[in-house]
């Protein structure tokens, strides 16, 4: 069975975007000196993405609009609207927790959660997420989205690695 990894980033209060949905605000201290690419190390193990529609509509039109960022990967889409998919990109109205279960029995890599904050939430509640890989940005926003919200119950988890860099913790939990 494939790896489910949630690999995302988050503020210090514990947001993952502003009140406006910007993530502007997702840069270090400024000191990048130590220069560590924890994505690259992380994506070896991975060739599916899935995310929501939010973020895919933040990648294209304000991210990344002149190309796919995850080219290398082939990418799920959770949505509601009608959209054409691709070789690379499929758009899939299923609930993201049907569809995990369902990729996670094909061969391959890792699936990456990538976002947003609603489908991330669902995939907690069911407690489908393998391995926890968070980056906290040294900012208090104060108010925006959420990465987690109220849960029906706990899930226990295990440190395997810390690193910091450029004012940046990276925090790598598993299940226990």
């Amino acid at each position: 069975m494939k790896k489910i990894s949630l690999f995302i980033a988050m503020s210090l209060d514990g947001y993952i975007a502003d009140s406006s949905g910007s993530v502007n605000w997702l840069t270090g201290q400024g000191n990048d000196d130590d220069n560590i690419d924890a994505y690259s190390e992380f994506v070896k193990d991975i060739d599916t993405v899935v995310m929501g529609w939010n973020t895919y509509h933040q990648i294209v039109t304000e991210l990344s609009p002149d190309e796919w960022v995850y080219q290398d990967f082939t990418t799920y889409v959770v949505t509601h609207n009608s959209k054409e998919s691709s070789d690379k990109i499929h758009f899939v109205n299923e609930s993201p927790v049907d569809l995990i279960k369902r990729l996670r029995e094909e061969n391959g890599k890792g699936i990456w959660i990538c976002g947003g904050a609603n489908l991330i939430q669902q995939l907690v509640k069911e407690d489908i997420i393998d391995c926890y890989y968070i980056t906290v940005i040294p900012t208090i926003l104060g108010s925006g989205i959420r990465l987690f919200e109220k849960a029906d119950h706990e899930i226990k988890l295990r440190l395997l690695k810390t690193q910091s860099y450029n004012g940046m913790t990276d925090l790598i939990y598993t299940k226990r």
